[in-house]
């Protein structure tokens, strides 16, 4: 059995699996944005539980299957965890930031100004308004470095944390794709390769980006890391890229949604977009599109490769956006600098080998 037809199958038998009662709330890290005498905080939390048995029955039968060795076993199980987890639904969720010494509560409102429960995939989206004299207190009391904020969740019954970064109106901002931009994947080589190295092999960095984007953060530049990938794959790419060993600076995450509800329509297409490893140009015009619209004076990079759809997906940026895009680099892993220049007309060239720059916008 292919392992994309493998990889169906587990998630069909994911989907109908039990569940255990220890809720836990995945914050995804974000962002505020000035509006006026407060800032606007875009916030997503995920409200699931763990499945360690479904973890160990499926990392058994994979193992066997493939004849994974010790290792590989072990990064399968460690990868399945967010994908295998049950979404729970109806949960009402309030946060407070850490030495807040009113402990006040915040919920995420609505496009209405009103407050939603989790939906049947244990997400809720929307916003926090946060009034700029309360965040100038909190960054102080929080000992705050680079306009950093911490949280928790405070509701009962549920444990999480999370953080987000107040970004002034002006300055220059990094938009970056992930696979095969910032970690090695390899989409090019087809589906079956792209499962094994999500799946089976530790994660790589690609050669010398780590230390670009490091610069970058250095000289202040803020971070947004807008991928095709599922949301359910935040976990363990933060884990390396962020916190561990791929040494990438933090910033907010943008992914695409995945549902898991059989209930819901949408649910059977995404799954199987899931296995077949697209991304999707939409999702990343519309969340890059809200990103430049939240920060209409600030410039941005643009960065990502182009196995995928990044130039095209840049490219539509910059037309409906103008100025506001300042650059935009592609790492060339199929080597259209050479095939096909026309397409990166325009773009400053990465070499995916060094990481070094072989040519700016090509005219």
């Amino acid at each position: 059995m292919r392992y994309s037809n493998l990889l169906f199958a587990l998630l069909l038998f994911i989907a109908c699996s039990g569940r255990n009662e220890i809720k836990q709330v995945t914050i995804y890290p974000t962002y505020g944005h000035d509006a006026g005498d407060h800032w606007k905080i875009p916030m997503r939390i995920w409200v699931h539980t763990p499945r360690e048995g479904v973890e160990k029955i499926l990392a058994k039968v994979v193992a066997k299957h493939f004849h994974l060795s010790d290792g590989e076993k072990a990064i399968f199980r460690h990868r399945l965890k967010h994908l295998v987890a049950d979404s729970r639904s109806k949960q009402e969720v309030r946060f407070a930031f850490d030495q807040d010494p009113n402990n006040e509560a915040f919920r995420i409102q609505n496009s209405k100004g009103g407050f939603d429960s989790t939906d049947l995939n244990g997400i809720v989206e929307g916003i926090i308004e946060l009034p700029k004299s309360k965040a100038e207190a909190l960054l102080q009391q929080q000992g705050s470095q680079n306009d950093l904020l911490s949280f928790r969740v405070i509701s009962a019954g549920h444990d999480g944390r999370g953080r987000l970064r107040l970004i002034p109106a002006q300055g220059t901002a990094v938009i970056s794709d992930i696979d095969d931009t910032i970690k090695i994947t390899d989409i090019p080589a087809g589906k079956d390769t792209v499962i094994v190295n999500t799946f089976f092999r530790e994660f790589r960095a690609a050669p010398g980006m780590a230390a670009r984007y490091q610069a970058m953060a250095d000289s202040g530049y803020a971070f947004h890391y807008v991928s095709g990938g599922p949301w359910q794959m935040y976990g363990t790419l933060s884990e390396y890229l962020i916190e561990g060993a791929g040494g990438f600076p933090a910033g907010s995450f943008h992914m695409k949604s995945v549902p898991k509800n059989l209930l819901e329509p949408s649910t059977w297409e995404d799954l199987y977009e899931l296995v077949e490893g697209n991304a999707t140009f939409e999702q990343k015009i519309e969340q890059i599109s809200g990103l430049l619209t939240n920060f209409p004076s600030r410039r941005f990079i643009l960065i990502g490769d182009s196995g995928e759809k990044d130039p095209e997906v840049y490219v539509k940026i910059r037309e409906m956006f103008g100025a506001q895009v300042q650059e935009i680099r592609i790492r060339d892993v199929v080597n259209d600098r050479e095939k096909n220049p026309a397409r990166l007309a325009g773009m400053t060239i990465i070499d995916p080998a060094t990481g070094e720059t072989v040519g700016a916008r090509l005219l």
